[in-house]
């Protein structure tokens, strides 16, 4: 049985004080449940929520392949593993659109963050037109296989959050079914083209608008493992909910 998780992206969102409060908060709450919970705040917060960390896991929102050089605003890995950090997400839709960070880009910062022993949340998904014209099963393929290609994995090393594009920061939200539908595909990919011990121990996150009233019907389908919660991992309570959604699935 997957240990679900549930991680929240705050992006561009909070501030000290606000990290503070949701940090204790979230050590209070976490520690009676049966889920890993995840806090992925603005890089200039981590080391606070790092450090006030008892019953949760950290995880970078970005980094950088290289080790070290000119790269003005960057991070690398071993400042991640100097911070504590667990986890880093890669390959978010944000950062995918807004800072063209091509499936090169992202397969680079997978090899370096697994090169760290640190574990990546891939993030993998479809356009609302890419669905429409039915290439939504190619896409999370091809964006998966790229990503991990040439790699060596340790099961359960990789988590992979599916976020269908067209349900983020919309208020849409994909059905449960349809949700299914693609992590069971994408667990199917995993035993196909690496392991059936892969494919079983990869935890499938759901990452497109998740909220408290969305989650139970989510994360009681078999393949959804838990949820990359973003507006939602704002709010305490709904967070919470969230949280406690998965560790009841």
């Amino acid at each position: 049985m997957r240990n679900p998780i549930v991680a929240g992206n705050w992006k561009m969102n909070g501030s000290a004080s606000f990290a503070a409060k949701m940090s204790q908060q979230v050590n209070v709450f976490a520690a009676g449940l049966n889920v890993e919970v995840v806090l992925s705040p603005p890089s200039v917060y981590l080391s606070q929520v790092q450090q006030a960390a008892e019953s949760y896991s950290t995880a970078a929102q970005n980094v950088h392949f290289a080790a070290s050089g000119a790269f003005t605003g960057e991070m690398s890995v071993s400042m991640l593993q100097d911070l504590g950090c667990e986890y880093v997400l890669v390959g978010h839709s944000e950062r995918r659109e807004m800072f063209a960070e091509n499936e090169q880009f992202v397969a680079k910062k997978v090899a370096a963050v697994v090169g760290a022993s640190l574990q990546p949340i891939l993030c993998i998904g479809e356009t609302l037109e890419q669905r429409h014209s039915g290439q939504a099963f190619d896409v999370v393929k091809q964006q998966l296989l790229s990503a991990i290609s040439g790699l060596e994995l340790t099961a359960g090393q990789l988590v992979i959050a599916y976020e269908p594009i067209w349900a983020i920061g919309t208020g849409e939200t994909a059905t449960p079914e349809q949700a299914q539908e693609i992590h069971s595909y994408i667990r199917g990919v995993l035993a196909e083209q690496v392991s059936a011990e892969m494919a079983d121990k990869t935890r499938i996150l759901y990452g497109g608008s998740v909220n408290a009233e969305t989650a139970s019907q989510l994360f009681s389908q078999p393949d959804i493992d838990g949820g990359l919660v973003g507006g939602a991992s704002l709010k305490i309570e709904d967070f919470k909910n969230i949280c406690s959604a998965a560790a009841n699935r």
